[in-house]
Protein backbone atom coordinates (compact mmCIF):
# COMPACT_ATOMS: atom_id res chain seq x y z
CA UNK A 1 0.00 0.00 0.00
CA UNK A 2 1.46 3.51 -1.05
CA UNK A 3 0.15 6.46 1.03
CA UNK A 4 0.71 10.57 1.31
CA UNK A 5 3.21 11.67 4.20
CA UNK A 6 1.37 13.36 6.98
CA UNK A 7 1.13 14.61 10.73
CA UNK A 8 -0.49 11.55 11.24
CA UNK A 9 1.51 9.04 9.00
CA UNK A 10 3.82 6.55 11.15
CA UNK A 11 7.41 7.29 11.62
CA UNK A 12 10.17 5.67 11.95
CA UNK A 13 12.94 5.78 14.54
CA UNK A 14 15.77 4.63 11.97
CA UNK A 15 16.61 4.69 8.37
CA UNK A 16 17.90 2.15 6.15
CA UNK A 17 19.41 3.41 2.50
CA UNK A 18 20.67 0.59 0.67
CA UNK A 19 19.46 -1.92 -2.69
CA UNK A 20 15.70 -3.95 -3.39
CA UNK A 21 17.60 -6.99 -1.43
CA UNK A 22 16.51 -5.30 1.63
CA UNK A 23 12.90 -4.73 1.41
CA UNK A 24 12.09 -8.58 2.76
CA UNK A 25 14.03 -7.58 5.92
CA UNK A 26 10.82 -5.57 7.19
CA UNK A 27 7.62 -6.42 8.77
CA UNK A 28 3.78 -5.15 8.21
CA UNK A 29 5.44 -2.94 5.32
CA UNK A 30 3.88 0.33 4.81
CA UNK A 31 5.08 2.67 1.53
CA UNK A 32 4.93 6.11 1.96
CA UNK A 33 5.05 9.21 -0.59
CA UNK A 34 7.10 12.02 0.77
CA UNK A 35 7.32 15.69 -0.46
CA UNK A 36 10.70 17.42 0.25
CA UNK A 37 11.77 20.89 -0.91
CA UNK A 38 13.92 19.35 -2.90
CA UNK A 39 12.12 16.62 -4.44
CA UNK A 40 10.56 13.19 -4.59
CA UNK A 41 13.34 10.47 -3.41
CA UNK A 42 14.46 7.62 -5.25
CA UNK A 43 11.09 6.06 -4.40
CA UNK A 44 7.95 5.83 -1.93
CA UNK A 45 9.80 5.48 1.79
CA UNK A 46 8.87 1.58 2.80
CA UNK A 47 7.92 1.47 6.86
CA UNK A 48 8.27 -1.61 8.87
CA UNK A 49 9.05 -3.48 12.10
CA UNK A 50 12.65 -5.08 12.94
CA UNK A 51 13.21 -6.19 16.33
CA UNK A 52 10.41 -4.26 17.76
CA UNK A 53 11.72 -1.19 15.92
CA UNK A 54 10.19 1.56 13.10
CA UNK A 55 12.34 1.19 10.22
CA UNK A 56 12.33 3.22 7.28
CA UNK A 57 13.65 2.18 4.20
CA UNK A 58 14.46 3.91 0.48
CA UNK A 59 16.33 2.05 -2.59
CA UNK A 60 19.37 4.31 -2.97
CA UNK A 61 18.90 3.72 -7.14
CA UNK A 62 15.27 3.60 -7.23
CA UNK A 63 13.65 -0.05 -7.05
CA UNK A 64 14.50 -0.38 -10.54
CA UNK A 65 17.54 1.06 -10.46
CA UNK A 66 17.07 4.36 -12.71
CA UNK A 67 19.33 6.37 -10.78
CA UNK A 68 22.73 6.57 -11.60
CA UNK A 69 25.23 7.23 -8.51
CA UNK A 70 25.60 10.57 -9.81
CA UNK A 71 21.86 11.52 -10.26
CA UNK A 72 20.42 10.10 -7.02
CA UNK A 73 18.26 12.70 -4.91
CA UNK A 74 20.35 12.54 -2.20
CA UNK A 75 19.25 15.50 -1.02
CA UNK A 76 15.38 14.25 -1.40
CA UNK A 77 16.38 10.82 0.55
CA UNK A 78 17.34 12.64 3.49
CA UNK A 79 15.10 14.91 3.88
CA UNK A 80 12.94 12.50 3.87
CA UNK A 81 13.80 10.15 6.48
CA UNK A 82 14.26 13.13 8.51
CA UNK A 83 10.94 14.21 7.91
CA UNK A 84 9.45 10.47 8.88
CA UNK A 85 11.29 10.83 12.26
CA UNK A 86 14.37 9.18 11.16
CA UNK A 87 17.74 10.01 13.21
CA UNK A 88 20.11 7.37 12.65
CA UNK A 89 21.07 5.66 9.31
CA UNK A 90 22.72 2.69 8.18
CA UNK A 91 24.09 2.96 4.75
CA UNK A 92 25.22 -0.79 3.03
CA UNK A 93 26.96 -0.46 -0.32
CA UNK A 94 28.79 -2.13 -2.89
CA UNK A 95 32.45 -1.35 -3.31
CA UNK A 96 35.74 -1.66 -4.53
CA UNK A 97 39.01 -3.01 -2.37
CA UNK A 98 41.99 -0.64 -2.82
CA UNK A 99 44.45 -3.24 -1.22
CA UNK A 100 44.81 -6.92 -1.77
CA UNK A 101 44.03 -7.57 1.79
CA UNK A 102 40.49 -6.85 1.08
CA UNK A 103 39.58 -9.22 -1.59
CA UNK A 104 35.67 -9.39 -2.22
CA UNK A 105 33.47 -10.63 0.37
CA UNK A 106 34.94 -8.49 2.92
CA UNK A 107 32.91 -6.17 4.89
CA UNK A 108 34.39 -2.94 5.95
CA UNK A 109 32.93 -0.44 8.33
CA UNK A 110 34.66 2.87 7.05
CA UNK A 111 36.26 5.61 9.66
CA UNK A 112 36.78 8.58 7.24
CA UNK A 113 36.00 9.49 3.68
CA UNK A 114 37.43 11.06 0.78
CA UNK A 115 35.13 12.75 -1.83
CA UNK A 116 36.24 12.55 -5.41
CA UNK A 117 33.44 13.74 -6.60
CA UNK A 118 32.20 16.92 -9.04
CA UNK A 119 28.60 18.39 -9.48
CA UNK A 120 26.92 16.75 -6.62
CA UNK A 121 24.90 19.08 -4.57
CA UNK A 122 26.22 18.62 -1.57
CA UNK A 123 24.63 20.71 1.26
CA UNK A 124 21.32 21.71 1.85
CA UNK A 125 22.54 25.44 3.07
CA UNK A 126 23.17 26.61 -0.27
CA UNK A 127 21.72 30.03 -0.50
CA UNK A 128 20.78 32.58 2.87
CA UNK A 129 23.55 31.42 4.97
CA UNK A 130 26.86 29.49 5.17
CA UNK A 131 26.57 26.54 7.20
CA UNK A 132 29.68 25.00 8.39
CA UNK A 133 29.01 20.99 10.21
CA UNK A 134 31.96 19.77 11.80
CA UNK A 135 32.91 17.00 9.29
CA UNK A 136 36.74 15.78 10.61
CA UNK A 137 34.89 12.41 11.42
CA UNK A 138 32.47 11.42 9.11
CA UNK A 139 30.29 8.84 10.21
CA UNK A 140 28.69 8.02 13.54
CA UNK A 141 31.06 6.29 16.31
CA UNK A 142 27.75 5.15 17.93
CA UNK A 143 26.72 3.60 14.60
CA UNK A 144 29.89 2.10 13.89
CA UNK A 145 29.99 0.12 17.03
CA UNK A 146 26.74 -1.36 16.54
CA UNK A 147 27.95 -2.39 13.07
CA UNK A 148 31.13 -4.06 13.78
CA UNK A 149 30.02 -5.51 17.02
CA UNK A 150 26.49 -6.81 15.11
CA UNK A 151 28.85 -8.53 11.98
CA UNK A 152 30.62 -10.43 15.01
CA UNK A 153 27.73 -11.21 16.60
CA UNK A 154 26.85 -12.74 12.86
CA UNK A 155 30.03 -14.56 12.27
CA UNK A 156 31.34 -12.01 10.06
CA UNK A 157 34.46 -10.73 11.36
CA UNK A 158 34.82 -7.30 9.78
CA UNK A 159 37.41 -4.43 9.12
CA UNK A 160 36.85 -2.31 11.70
CA UNK A 161 38.43 1.15 10.08
CA UNK A 162 39.52 2.12 6.60
CA UNK A 163 39.07 5.30 4.26
CA UNK A 164 36.38 5.28 1.72
CA UNK A 165 36.89 7.55 -1.31
CA UNK A 166 33.94 8.55 -3.35
CA UNK A 167 33.96 9.12 -7.13
CA UNK A 168 31.85 10.71 -9.72
CA UNK A 169 30.59 7.73 -11.81
CA UNK A 170 29.34 6.22 -13.49
CA UNK A 171 32.11 4.69 -15.09
CA UNK A 172 34.79 2.76 -13.00
CA UNK A 173 38.22 4.04 -12.41
CA UNK A 174 41.69 4.08 -14.75
CA UNK A 175 44.56 1.89 -13.35
CA UNK A 176 46.37 5.20 -13.18
CA UNK A 177 43.86 6.73 -10.71
CA UNK A 178 43.33 3.54 -8.60
CA UNK A 179 47.11 3.11 -8.16
CA UNK A 180 46.93 6.92 -6.84
CA UNK A 181 43.76 6.53 -4.46
CA UNK A 182 45.80 3.74 -3.34
CA UNK A 183 49.11 5.52 -2.54
CA UNK A 184 46.85 7.75 -0.63
CA UNK A 185 46.38 5.13 1.82
CA UNK A 186 43.08 4.72 1.19
CA UNK A 187 41.47 1.55 1.27
CA UNK A 188 38.02 1.35 -0.74
CA UNK A 189 36.42 3.10 -3.39
CA UNK A 190 32.71 3.49 -4.24
CA UNK A 191 30.42 5.75 -6.02
CA UNK A 192 27.47 6.47 -3.76
CA UNK A 193 28.94 7.35 -0.18
CA UNK A 194 29.13 11.02 -0.65
CA UNK A 195 27.32 13.38 -0.04
CA UNK A 196 25.08 10.55 1.90
CA UNK A 197 27.20 11.16 4.53
CA UNK A 198 27.68 15.40 4.57
CA UNK A 199 24.25 15.58 4.11
CA UNK A 200 23.09 13.36 7.06
CA UNK A 201 25.67 15.60 8.78
CA UNK A 202 23.79 18.67 7.86
CA UNK A 203 20.49 16.97 9.02
CA UNK A 204 22.04 16.23 12.59
CA UNK A 205 21.38 12.38 11.64
CA UNK A 206 24.11 10.00 12.97
CA UNK A 207 25.03 7.67 9.62
CA UNK A 208 27.28 4.54 9.57
CA UNK A 209 28.26 2.65 6.12
CA UNK A 210 28.85 -0.72 5.76
CA UNK A 211 30.72 -1.72 3.09
CA UNK A 212 30.63 -4.95 1.13
CA UNK A 213 34.07 -5.59 -1.03
CA UNK A 214 32.77 -7.09 -4.53
CA UNK A 215 36.39 -6.55 -6.26
CA UNK A 216 39.71 -5.78 -6.24
CA UNK A 217 39.87 -1.74 -7.87
CA UNK A 218 41.75 -1.71 -11.74
CA UNK A 219 45.31 -1.02 -10.28
CA UNK A 220 45.06 -3.55 -8.02
CA UNK A 221 45.20 -6.46 -9.96
CA UNK A 222 45.72 -7.55 -13.67
CA UNK A 223 43.17 -8.45 -16.12
CA UNK A 224 40.40 -6.73 -17.49
CA UNK A 225 39.71 -4.49 -14.82
CA UNK A 226 36.39 -4.13 -12.87
CA UNK A 227 33.24 -5.04 -14.37
CA UNK A 228 29.38 -4.54 -13.55
CA UNK A 229 28.62 -8.78 -13.60
CA UNK A 230 31.12 -9.34 -11.00
CA UNK A 231 30.32 -7.04 -8.90
CA UNK A 232 26.73 -8.11 -9.11
CA UNK A 233 27.44 -11.93 -8.61
CA UNK A 234 29.73 -10.95 -5.55
CA UNK A 235 26.75 -8.66 -4.11
CA UNK A 236 24.33 -10.88 -4.54
CA UNK A 237 26.34 -13.64 -3.33
CA UNK A 238 27.11 -12.22 0.13
CA UNK A 239 23.10 -10.07 0.27
CA UNK A 240 21.71 -12.66 3.08
CA UNK A 241 25.01 -12.27 5.40
CA UNK A 242 24.53 -7.73 4.33
CA UNK A 243 21.30 -7.79 5.16
CA UNK A 244 21.13 -10.26 8.78
CA UNK A 245 24.24 -8.07 9.45
CA UNK A 246 22.06 -4.56 8.88
CA UNK A 247 19.41 -6.26 10.85
CA UNK A 248 21.44 -7.09 14.07
CA UNK A 249 22.41 -3.61 13.88
CA UNK A 250 19.57 -2.19 13.67
CA UNK A 251 18.50 -3.92 16.97
CA UNK A 252 21.82 -2.54 18.52
CA UNK A 253 21.48 1.11 17.50
CA UNK A 254 20.81 3.05 20.76
CA UNK A 255 17.30 4.36 21.32
CA UNK A 256 18.51 7.48 22.88
CA UNK A 257 21.68 9.06 21.21
CA UNK A 258 24.68 10.46 23.21
CA UNK A 259 27.05 11.28 20.40
CA UNK A 260 28.16 14.33 19.22
CA UNK A 261 25.71 13.82 15.89
CA UNK A 262 23.00 14.72 17.67
CA UNK A 263 24.49 18.35 18.47
CA UNK A 264 26.13 19.17 15.71
CA UNK A 265 23.69 21.63 14.60
CA UNK A 266 23.45 23.45 17.78
CA UNK A 267 24.10 27.04 18.09
CA UNK A 268 24.43 27.44 14.18
CA UNK A 269 21.82 29.55 12.76
CA UNK A 270 20.07 27.79 9.80
CA UNK A 271 18.52 28.99 6.93
CA UNK A 272 15.85 26.39 6.49
CA UNK A 273 13.64 24.80 8.80
CA UNK A 274 14.53 21.57 9.37
CA UNK A 275 11.70 18.89 9.47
Amino acid sequence: MSTQASASQPVAEIGVIGGSGFYSFLDDVEEVRVDTPFGPPSDPIAIGELAGRRVAFVPRHGRDHRFPPHKIPYRANLWALRSLGVRQVLAPCAVGSLTPDLGPGTLAVPDQLADRTSGRDQTFYDQGAAVHVSFSDPYCPTGRRAAVESARTSGWEPVDRGTLVVIEGPRFSTRAESRWFASQGWTLIGMTGHPEAVLARELALCYTSLCLVTDLDAGIEEGEGVTMEEVLRVFGENIDRLRGVVAEAVKALPAERTCACATVLDGIKLPLELP
